[in-house]
């Protein structure tokens, strides 16, 4: 352990600098040419390449995904262990169950914009994309309104402490999160509630190995959903706002050709990816980019460097509706692929068309900056928009209703 330590490199970048901070997709782009194998204390080894991304994805024998030293469902276990709960939690987000979700996914979305537009200027993340994504996660899962305040708090202390690397806060808060799932799983429990109540209970009545999942294992399965998709769909729902604000002629041609939507959002988060990195332990020596790293080291993986590489992304600033996704980083690679990127999907499709079909312009406000966020977050902390009411709205669910 002390040879390890002598032998660690002197930092190659701060990722906590003002500097990064302060524009953290240029900052990552300068790391990817200058030196995409680099070294800190805050990050361990951050990878900036796509190659060398996908190396680690597809190699999880040398690369590990036990990261943690609190439970990770499925996302921090490695094979076997994650092959067995992967496959139980990969049928909740099946096509049928994305299709059944979809009417309640659009009330909250029209709702929402409602609001917006009629207002014509709001605060597009506190109003609008953090409110989203919290009712949307608590719908899907059959969580009470009540929860909706009490997850926005958490998710934002566990912003906080994730930044500031306070192992104490985040263990704290991580047991903060397990005592609101034992209180919904109790109150299940006592109310005797079947697997077809609500996708809490339904978890509740799962197995794996012959046994059923523990409460551990089921407050960190949703506690990874949680984190997951309500930071990540708010951040990419105010990435993909600013950029049409931004873009007005593609905003334009996506109000008369919403089909185009899937594909502009995968390339607009191609370009401002919503999740910063994740991160693996190395089980042997390695050696990556001409670096040799130890054992037992820390990788991660910047996912908005990766998907912003010239080598792979020719001219990577540029939005094409043409361009090959098949290489595009945004929901992973390999066996720890996102298993909910259905839900997700669904989520911004479904509001961007809202968004769209209910406003004839959404527009920055010139006096009023947006605001980016910082690691380990992506996107904007604040995004002040102005929305023009659609004189007769076209909303797509005034047709399938």
């Amino acid at each position: 352990m002390n040879d390890m330590k002598v032998n660690r490199p002197e930092p190659d970048w701060n990722p906590t600098s003002r500097e990064v901070l302060r524009d953290q997709r240029a900052a990552y782009d300068e790391m990817r040419r200058r030196c995409p194998v680099a070294y800190s204390e805050f990050l361990g080894w951050s990878l900036f390449r796509h190659e060398d991304v996908m190396r680690v994805l597809l190699d999880h024998e040398t690369f590990s995904s036990a990261v943690s030293q609190h439970l990770s469902v499925p996302s921090g276990m490695d094979q076997p262990e994650h092959t067995a709960y992967r496959r139980i939690l990969e049928p909740y987000f099946s096509t049928k169950r994305m299709e059944a979700f979809e009417p309640n996914c659009r009330e909250i979305a029209t709702r929402l914009v409602q609001g917006m537009s009629a207002n014509q200027e709001v605060e597009f993340m506190a109003d609008v994309a953090l409110p989203f994504a919290v009712q949307v996660q608590c719908a899907f899962l059959g969580w009470p309104a009540a929860l909706q305040e009490p997850l926005v708090r958490w998710t934002r202390k566990n912003h906080e402490a994730t930044l500031a690397q306070d192992r104490k806060a985040m263990s704290e808060i991580a047991l903060e999160f397990e005592g609101i799932i034992d209180d919904l799983l109790e109150t299940r429990l006592q109310a005797g509630a079947g697997p077809e109540s609500d996708l809490t209970a339904a978890l509740m009545h799962e197995k794996v190995w012959g046994r059923p999942l523990s409460n551990e294992e089921v407050a960190s399965i949703l506690r990874n959903w949680t984190v997951g998709e309500i930071g990540t769909i708010s951040a990419g729902v105010g990435i993909l706002a600013h950029y049409l604000a931004e873009h007005a002629v593609l905003q334009k041609q996506l109000r008369v050709e919403p089909e185009l939507l899937p594909s502009a959002i995968e390339e607009i988060l191609r370009i401002h990816g919503p999740l910063v990195a994740n991160r693996r332990v190395t089980t042997q020596p390695v050696e990556i980019g001409g670096r040799k790293i130890n054992a037992g080291e820390r990788i991660t993986l910047m996912w908005i460097a990766a998907n912003r590489d010239e080598r792979v992304f020719e001219d990577p600033d540029s939005f094409r509706l043409d361009r090959d996704q098949s290489k595009n980083l945004l929901w992973g690679a390999g066996i720890h692929a996102c298993p909910g990127a259905p839900l997700a999907r669904l989520e911004m499709r479904v509001f961007m068309e809202e968004l769209l079909s209910r406003t004839s312009e959404i527009a920055l406000t010139p006096e009023k900056a947006p605001t980016p966020e910082v690691y380990p977050a992506s996107g904007f902390a604040r995004l002040p928009l102005r929305a023009r009411p659609a004189a007769v709205s076209n909303a797509p669910n005034a047709t399938r209703q």
